[in-house]
């Protein structure tokens, strides 16, 4: 659990985890920082990382522990819970000092005890565009939790949000130039292979795209492996 009694300490030690996540530009790998510097310096034993997709769905993406992966999805399965509803919440904090005696979420809290967990610190993950997912601090002891640690989760997870933002727009980005390279490769090959110019080989990967109801990206990866069109025999 981390130790929050040094706040200087914690703040520089913040500084350092955050400006690694900012360097990461994968998402996988951002979500493995976050939970360290969850377990490192926020009140918790383990920690999960819940992303929002679909229709508002949270999927339990990363979590340091089994357990804390488990209590999630058994959130899902029953339709209640501390960091499904954080999300919506407008305080963006949900505190939950002993799960055994949860009144708010009283199916939830039994079968989370069951698993060993005994209180949580449930944060919401949000950018001022939009709100990301949840930030889940699971403890194996009761915990009071005070002033200092709502605020230590909440720094933690600002931090987070920012760094799984910026790790999701890059990761889109460089999907999106790599397809375009991707592409630019298949034209030239198109170009030299049957003499065509540039805008007739965009025409024909554009044309067995809608036929054959693929993305253009896997279409062009086609031709770069194969150097002849879906279906051509080689040689």
């Amino acid at each position: 659990m981390g130790e929050l009694s040094d706040w200087p300490s914690m703040a520089l030690r913040l500084e350092e985890l955050a400006g690694e996540l900012v360097d990461v530009h994968d998402v996988g790998d951002t979500l493995e920082g976050v939970l360290e510097l969850a377990v490192q310096l926020a009140p918790c034993d383990v920690a999960s990382v819940s992303l929002r997709h679909g229709k508002g769905e949270l999927e339990t993406t990363a979590a340091s522990d089994p357990v804390a992966k488990r209590a999630h999805e058994i959130q899902q399965e029953l339709g209640e819970g501390p960091c499904i509803d954080v999300v919506w919440d407008e305080s963006g904090v949900n505190v939950v000092p002993d799960m055994s005696d949860s009144s708010r979420w009283p199916r939830w809290g039994q079968k989370a005890s069951g698993l060993g967990l005994t209180s949580l610190l449930a944060v919401r993950l949000f950018t001022s565009k939009h709100t990301i997912g949840a930030l889940d601090l699971y403890s194996f002891q009761q915990h009071e939790y005070d002033t200092d640690d709502v605020l230590a989760a909440r720094v933690i997870a600002t931090r987070a949000a920012a760094a799984l933002a910026s790790a999701q727009h890059e990761e889109t980005l460089w999907e999106a130039i790599d397809a375009r390279h991707q592409v630019g490769q298949a034209q030239g090959i198109l170009m030299e292979r049957y003499g065509l110019s540039a805008d007739q080989a965009f025409g024909v990967l554009r044309r067995y795209s809608q036929e054959q109801n693929r993305k253009l990206r896997l279409v062009a990866q086609d031709i770069i492996t194969t150097r002849t069109l879906p279906g051509e025999k080689r040689g």
